[in-house]
């Protein structure tokens, strides 16, 4: 039987190094903590060598294409596939941040929509059967839901939007941004909470994919908010610490063989939430 592996993108610190040191005390098989940084990846896994944990390195940047698909090659020659992918790679700009909001917007979905896509197109097809994938979302995408205008929010929860009619409205946001026009179109001032409302939904899309293409694979997918965690980029004020925070993502990776639920849902203290 092949090792098993499990691959945290954007995991040298905060929430996905605690997802990383906790995937290394309960996942049976490889953890690989990824960074775009060889440097600050490596240091990373020497501080779990320290505590007694193994992490294997493997520099990966979600925003290069070429490294996307070279780590996606590597883990199916090594491996065969993946069976725990965490897709936690992201930013934010910071509250009082002066930065133009059409940057913002841009910058901001360029991270965490579309490079995570990226990673899920040419993931996806490794995972294998048995396997588990989290989006590492926030209850930001799920309160900017409520914000946008009704036409926005009935395309969101709807069961029959498409891969494609979602990058175009994440598209369509960056575009309206940039022009100073995206209120108008019924969006909210947030680029963050748009980011992670498009991550949620297109965990669910792709997770009705995988149950059509693949309906005895068993794999579940689900989108994960570990809550407001102290890090560089939420702050020190945040309730919970970044191993508090990894607790729903680590459960949702460790879902056990044979689980059929949760699967295509937003998921936050260990209960799927309302969409």
């Amino acid at each position: 039987m092949s090792t098993r592996v499990a691959v945290v993108t954007g995991s040298n610190k905060g929430i996905g190094l605690a997802i990383v040191r906790a995937l290394c005390q309960q996942f049976q098989g490889d953890v690989y903590l990824t960074a775009r940084d060889k440097g600050r990846g490596q240091a990373a896994v020497e501080s779990l060598a320290s505590e007694g944990l193994k992490a294997l390195f493997h520099q990966l940047d979600v925003g290069d294409l070429n490294s996307i698909s070279s780590s996606a090659a590597f883990f199916k020659e090594k491996y065969g596939g993946v069976d725990v992918l965490i897709n936690n790679a992201g930013i934010a700009f910071g509250v009082g941040d002066t930065t133009p909001f059409a940057v913002q917007a841009e910058v901001t979905l360029k991270t965490n929509f579309f490079a995570a896509r990226d990673m899920l197109t040419h993931f996806l097809p490794l995972i294998k059967a048995g396997g588990r994938v989290v989006n590492i979302s926030s209850f930001v995408g799920s309160s900017t839901l409520a914000k946008c205008s009704p036409v926005l929010q009935q395309r969101f929860r709807s069961e029959d939007i498409t891969e494609d009619e979602l990058v175009g409205l994440m598209q369509r946001f960056v575009d309206q941004a940039q022009k100073g026009e995206h209120k108008q179109g019924g969006w909210p001032d947030t680029a963050y909470g748009v980011s992670k409302l498009g991550l949620t939904v297109l965990s669910m899309i792709l997770a009705r994919r995988l149950s059509q293409q693949r309906p005895n694979d068993g794999i579940l997918l689900n989108a994960a908010c570990p809550g407001w965690v102290r890090t560089d980029m939420a702050g020190q004020a945040a309730e919970k610490s970044p191993d508090e925070g990894a607790v729903t993502p680590v459960y949702l990776a460790l879902l056990p063989p044979g689980a059929t639920e949760p699967h295509g849902k937003f998921v936050s203290e260990k209960e799927v939430q309302p969409w």
